[in-house]
């Protein structure tokens, strides 16, 4: 992707860092929460680059070239016309490098009627900024499309759906990556379908085409009463790690949108500090196994009290998950699982399960759920991030060789299982 992005970790982000926030303390904060990346870090001084560089981290520079931001789609497919490629010169021709600077801001949330400008953008900027990788972010899958009511005139997608806006994109930006942000909480439950089924038509097509997936959760609130709990944003960050994330990049670190960020407007940590680094942490101890593996296809296990979940027909819920490798896979009670199936990067005969707790995502009246599964295999390995959590595994003889195994995870927490 880029020298300065370790590809064979998992990314830690977070976005916006104020002016007011840019001190070598505050810049060690970032580093002890556990995040690498400042993302959108607009006109970075040499200053603060140094400190970056000194403890290790990286940004995603904005202000650097012409930005542009879709919106609700008023701007769709003026692209070309706004930034020609003599801005993009101009900008190279004043720009200092500095290896703190990981990759260049070109955008968030375009058109589909743009992707073709914005693969000539990336081409552009690949030669001008050889050793930054152009960042752009796009729409979730709510954002309106063409078959909208006829109050909704303005279609922020380009295209009749959402799948055909990935497909587009994949198809006209020569990017290694696919990045993109899903807000669920918000939502409720109406809104927990649509998260799955952006997070599958993404994942899908990052394997198709070899591409990362990086995926921006929230840790902030929508409303000044709404504070992000700790199992709300693990069940945001397990979700996307099931699906193959590569990258998880948080909003916001500083007060870019809505309520209780990281930091207050005067650069204060707010509660929510204490919370993402043990989020952080967590995601930590999985990250260096989970970063061997590739995701291969992502199943859906139970969701019977949710039915934005259970009747979204291209989510395909089941009961339970037979595999060729596990059988029978299932969570007791009214439990709800997200599986991934991931196979090892250098050894695809090694498979493993992340499997997360996603029964009670809003952490209303959280409770521990038991799965359970059937294998051939005598050799079974859990990594858990929640290492206090006693996560046990007792095999039982089974039928024909058989083994019956299960363990007990907390809500919104997640098991890396290791079938060898």
């Amino acid at each position: 992707m880029n020298n300065r992005i370790d590809r064979k970790k998992l990314l830690i982000g977070a976005y916006i860092l104020s002016d007011c926030a840019r001190t070598e303390a505050h810049i060690r904060d970032i580093k002890e929460c556990g995040v690498e990346m400042i993302v959108c870090l607009r006109t970075p001084s040499k200053e603060t680059l140094d400190l970056f560089q000194k403890y290790g981290l990286g940004c995603i520079a904005s202000g650097i070239v012409p930005g542009w931001w879709g919106g609700d789609g008023e701007n769709a497919g003026k692209l070309r016309e706004k930034n020609p490629t003599q801005k993009y010169v101009e900008a190279a021709a004043k720009f200092i490098d500095h290896p703190a600077v990981w990759m260049i801001d070109i955008g968030d949330e375009p058109s589909a009627l743009d992707f073709e400008r914005y693969g000539e953008v990336v081409n552009i900027m690949r030669s001008l900024f050889p050793n930054q990788l152009p960042y752009l972010n796009l729409y979730p899958n709510y954002a309106s499309v063409a078959e909208n009511s006829d109050s909704q005139t303005l279609n922020q997608l380009g295209t009749v759906n959402y799948y055909e806006h990935i497909r587009e994109y994949t198809e006209k930006v020569g990017l290694p990556y696919i990045s993109y942000d899903f807000y669920v909480y918000p939502m409720g439950d109406a809104g927990l379908g649509m998260m799955y089924d952006n997070f599958r038509i993404v994942s899908d097509a990052c394997r198709n085409t070899g591409r990362d997936l990086w995926y921006i959760p929230q840790c902030n609130g929508r409303n000044e009463q709404d504070f992000t709990t700790v199992n709300q944003m693990l069940f945001q960050a397990y979700c996307g790690l099931a699906y193959g994330a590569a990258a998880i990049n948080w909003a916001c670190w500083s007060p870019g949108w809505w309520c209780n960020n990281i930091l207050d407007a005067d650069g204060n940590k707010t509660a929510q500090y204490d919370k993402l680094r043990v989020v952080n942490a967590e995601l930590r101890r999985f990250s260096e196994r989970y970063m061997d593996l590739r995701n291969v296809a992502t199943r859906l296990i139970g969701f019977s009290s949710i039915p934005s979940v259970k009747n979204h027909p291209s989510l395909n819920v089941k009961d339970s998950v037979d595999n060729g490798f596990v059988r029978d896979l299932r969570v007791d009670g009214d439990g709800a699982l997200v599986v991934g199936e991931m196979v090892d990067r250098d050894d695809p005969s090694r498979r493993a399960l992340l499997i997360v707790n996603a029964t009670d995502y809003l952490d209303n009246a959280p409770a521990p759920r038991t799965v359970r599964f059937r294998s051939l295999s005598e050799n079974v390995k859990i990594i858990a991030g929640d290492v206090s959590g006693g996560i046990t595994c007792t095999p039982i003889p089974g039928d024909s060789g058989m083994k019956d195994y299960s363990f007990t995870l907390d809500n919104c927490r997640a098991a890396l299982v290791e079938i060898i």
